[in-house]
Formats: structure tokens, sequence, C-alpha cells
């Protein structure tokens, strides 16, 4: 008599993912978001819509669905010629221009992405993005089960600051730090009267993003620029944060340290609390204040401000790596961009011309 196969008997197929791509942004984005790692969640709708209203572009999302659950939601716009059909992830440059994926989404995820993308685009640009990245994962092993050529160019190092580390070693900051501050700060007062506040929430209003530009047109960015890389002045990118300020779950995690000298706008750390990670976006001082350390003793009250809150690293990104190691942080992540080619003729086109891609970075 033939034994019968009880259920356990099965082979287990792993489940099948079924791709949706819409004309726009599809509202799948925040859901995707909202399951991601909490150092992604800030990768919502209104992020990539404060980016096309900014910057331009016509989006189409793709996203990868398993038994109707979104696991990855890929916005993509066109980039370059019509004829070259290429793609490329929008969003703001900082910290990242990258797409939310869940937690739990497989890598085979990205062999259904990149398989309905190749339909429509012959690459993709994805960058600048951490070596960690998610999304990245999901597409380069996509892309390896596929086929397809992935082709990063270096950006920059990352600096990444464990104040949980630092503070087991004692307190941090350290009390001869905070002597030293206090003393800047006593001579900082011979200006006027300081006022050390926090914007974040519903704070966000125009009168705060005033500010922060107040600061930007007095520093070194108006001086030694053509003031296009400035984050909040109206030549730089002030419309994409004042823009993205306009989702409330956004505006909870925008938070700006402030420094006002008898009401004037004197300097500002502005950053992305994400989760227990902070991302520095960006922090200028007014140079009328530097002989007494203004942006030095602003970032150490913002540290304590994070500590309190349950933040315990802090994400500097790329640049200037001298007051980041004197703060105590390390080298992180590489940050690169990246290209990914469908297989084919393009592929060998791309190839071709990996080297002149590779060499245009910025190292």
């Amino acid at each position: 008599m033939t034994k019968p196969m009880l259920l356990a008997d099965f082979e287990r197929l792993p489940p099948a993912h079924l791709v949706e791509a819409v004309v726009g942004l599809s509202s799948t984005i925040d859901t995707v978001a909202e399951r991601a790692r909490p150092s992604h969640r800030f990768l919502r709708y209104g992020w990539f819509a404060a980016a096309l209203a900014t910057y331009g572009g016509h989006a189409r999302t793709f996203t990868v669905l398993r038994e109707d659950a979104p696991l990855a939601a890929l916005p993509v716009v066109a980039m370059g010629p019509p004829v070259l059909r290429l793609g490329a992830v929008p969003g703001c440059y900082w910290p990242m221009r990258s797409f939310p994926v869940a937690a739990d989404a497989g890598a085979d995820a990205g062999d259904a992405l990149l398989d309905a993308l190749g339909q429509r685009f012959r690459a993709l640009r994805i960058g600048p993005v951490y070596d960690d990245d998610p999304a990245l994962a999901l597409l380069r092993a996509g892309a390896a089960s596929r086929g397809w050529r992935a082709m990063p160019r270096d950006v920059a190092p990352s600096f990444l600051l464990d104040m949980a580390a630092q503070a087991s070693d004692g307190p941090f900051p350290r009390n001869s730090t905070l002597k030293k501050n206090r003393f800047h700060e006593k001579h900082l007062a011979g200006h006027g009267a300081l006022d050390w506040s926090f914007v974040r929430g519903s704070g966000w209003r125009d009168t705060a993003f005033d500010d922060l530009a107040v600061v930007e047109k007095s520093s070194w960015i108006a001086e030694r620029t053509d003031g296009r890389d400035a984050k909040f002045t109206d030549a730089g990118h002030g419309a994409f944060w004042r823009r993205a300020a306009a989702d409330p779950v956004l505006a909870d995690m925008m938070n700006a340290a402030m420094l006002h000298v008898d009401g004037r706008p004197a300097a500002f750390s502005f950053d992305l609390d994400c989760g227990t990670l902070k991302y520095a976006i960006a922090n200028s001082y007014d140079p009328a204040f530097a002989k007494h350390s203004p942006g030095k003793l602003l970032y150490y009250r913002n540290l304590v401000d994070a500590q309190a809150r349950g933040i315990d690293r802090v994400d500097w990104g790329a640049g200037d790596s001298g007051y980041k190691r004197v703060i105590g942080a390390q080298p992180g992540p590489m940050i690169r961009d990246w290209l990914f080619v469908r297989p084919g003729f393009s592929s060998l086109i791309a190839r071709a011309l990996q080297r002149h891609w590779q060499g245009s970075g910025q190292g």
C-alpha cells in the first residue's frame, strides 16, 4: 500500500513575486518605507515628490509584491536623451539617493525588479549610496542572477560617530570639552544675548528655513562657491527641504540646532533623525563670530540633545574629515554611484565605457 504524502513532504517553493508598474509615484512607497530599516524610513512618497517638484522629471514606480505585500518600491525618472532609455532613482543627494526596501525582502526580489525594469530601460543609475545600502544589495543580487552589468563609481568615504562606544570609555562629550565650550560661550556672549534652540516637527515654518538661509548666505559657501550647493537658499536646494517638510513624518525627522545672537541667525546644524541614527546634512555659521567657534559649540549641544532623545550614532557622510575626527568620527562605508546595465548589446557598450564612468567619480 502506498503511504499517503503529508503536507510536510512537499517541497516548499519560494514565494512568487509580482511587479506592479504605475505611472507617477505610488502609495506603496510609504508602505514599504514603514517596513524598511529605521535608517531608510525617510525614503517616503513625500521625499520623492519634493525631489520631482524641485529638480524635475516624471516618475514611474516599480513595486515588487509578494502575496500582495509590497517588498520594494522603486521610483524611476528618465535620464539623458530618450533614445538611450536610461533611468535614474530620483531624490535628494543628502544623505543618499536610494529607494525603500522592506527589511524582510529576499534577494530574489531583485530578480523580479530587474526583469520588469529591463522591459522599459536599458540601464538604471542609483546613488550616491553606501556600500551597505539594502536597495543596492537587492539590485546587485538581481544583477548577478540576471546577467546585468553592475558598474560602481567612487564618490567618497563616509564618517560615523558612535556615541554609545565613546560613552563606554567615559562621559561623552568629555567634561574637559564641555569646560572649554563654556569658556568660548562666555566670550561669544560678548556679541549679544545667546539663544540656543531646536526646530523639528511642526516648527518647520518658512521663518525657520529663512533663518537657515540667512546663515548660509553669510558663510564661506557664498564667498567661495557659486552657491548652488547651499542647502537652504533659493539658489541652492532650499525648495526641496521646504517641500519635504510638508510631510509631517519627514518634518518630525528633520532637526535643526540653532544659535541666534541678539536675534540674528548666527549658526545652525541641520540633521535627519532616523531611529537611533542621525544623518548630519549641513552645518554652517556666520564668520563674524568665527573667533569663538559657534559651529562647534552648537554641534556639541546638538549631540547632547540627540543622546537625550535616544540617538547613539551620527552619520556625517562625505567631506572634510578634520573636525569630524576631532569629535571622534571614524571612517565608515564607502559612498558610490552605480550603473546597472541590462544584458546584451547595452552591456557591451557599457563595458567599453566602464573605465570612463569609474574615472569620473570623486574618489
